[in-house]
């Protein structure tokens, strides 16, 4: 039998859906939060693309740190995307129904994303590690196939790792109420509805999070000693300022990533609310990726530089043919 309708003390089989209940509450203000995540949701899309398409059309952007980037926004872009369109529809709707493969699919790509997202900072820290402490080093270091196999890594752990997360849990047999108070699947929501021992579940979800997520996290740490005490020995203050700038967009990029995971899944639970938890984990899935794009070309010359010339090109382009 299907749980389709909220029955809090049942022991009904959950079979088919999931309600998503997130933003019930606001009632009539679900339509003003529909338009204004509507707005940023395009705004992350066209920041990212944007950011991807420059990197690609600009030849002073072909180095490792871009690389990187690319795949940075590529995974923004699937990340909000496996929220946002969900959320968008449930804020039309009077019934925000999700079926449980559809559930699966959502939390997997999202899943996937986060984790891929933490490496491959991990990997621009190594980047700007090996660029300041050994520049003289650095193309034969960030060689084209070294590049290649950090991202590659970054990828194929996030979607390995997850996978078996993914298909363990929605392996379990769900009952009782099926009513999620969240506005996506996430995992820990959705791991209070299953009806098994979650034990070996929880026990995974730790293993991964130290592994695949504390774990670049340190490395990012360890990086950055290392920079910061390579910067402070430039004998010029306009050295240390010029190493600093080159790496001052990642770490502002670290900082909101791990700022808003941190607060969202590690924060206090008790003496929140279940309407102030749903605003910060809303931060974490929708706002930090539409910040990326701008902090990388607000607070990087290089990009902003190749953005003019790339407009300057095209404006040119176009008068010549007219």
């Amino acid at each position: 039998m299907t749980s389709s309708e909220s029955d809090p003390g049942g022991n009904q089989t959950i079979t088919h859906v999931f309600i998503l209940v997130g933003f019930s509450y606001l009632n009539e203000l679900q339509i003003l939060l529909f338009v204004v995540l509507l707005v940023i949701y395009l705004l992350t899309l066209m920041g990212n693309l944007l950011v991807i398409l420059l990197i690609k059309l600009s030849p002073s952007l072909h180095t490792p740190m871009y690389f990187f980037l690319v795949n940075l926004s590529a995974s923004e872009i699937c990340f909000t995307s496996s929220v946002v369109p969900q959320l968008l529809a449930h804020l039309l709707v009077e019934e925000k129904t999700i079926s449980i493969a559809a559930c699966a699919a959502g939390m997997y790509v999202n899943a996937i994303m986060g984790l891929t997202e933490g490496c491959l900072l991990a990997a621009m820290a190594y980047d700007r590690y090996v660029a300041i402490c050994h520049p003289l080093h650095y193309t034969t270091i960030m060689s084209g196939r070294v590049c290649a196999l950090l991202a590659g890594v970054s990828w194929f752990i996030g979607i390995s790792v997850e996978a078996a997360q993914a298909r363990w849990l929605f392996s379990l047999p769900f009952c009782g109420s099926n009513r999620i108070p969240h506005f996506f699947c996430d995992i820990p929501p959705v791991m209070q509805k299953a009806c098994a021992d979650t034990s070996k579940n929880e026990l995974m979800l730790l293993i991964v999070s130290s592994l695949f997520i504390l774990g670049p996290f340190l490395l990012i740490l360890l990086s950055y000693v290392h920079i910061i005490s390579t910067i402070l020995k430039l004998p010029s203050a306009q050295g240390r300022r010029k190493a600093f700038s080159t790496c001052s967009s990642h770490l502002t990029v670290v900082t909101v990533f791990y700022g808003t995971a941190i607060i969202t899944y590690l924060g206090p639970k008790s003496g929140s609310s279940a309407e102030g938890n749903l605003m910060i984990s809303l931060l974490n899935s929708i706002v930090s990726p539409a910040l990326n794009p701008i902090i990388y070309t607000l607070r990087n010359k290089e990009v902003k530089g190749a953005f003019k010339k790339t407009v300057q090109k095209v404006i040119f382009s176009h008068l010549w043919r007219n």
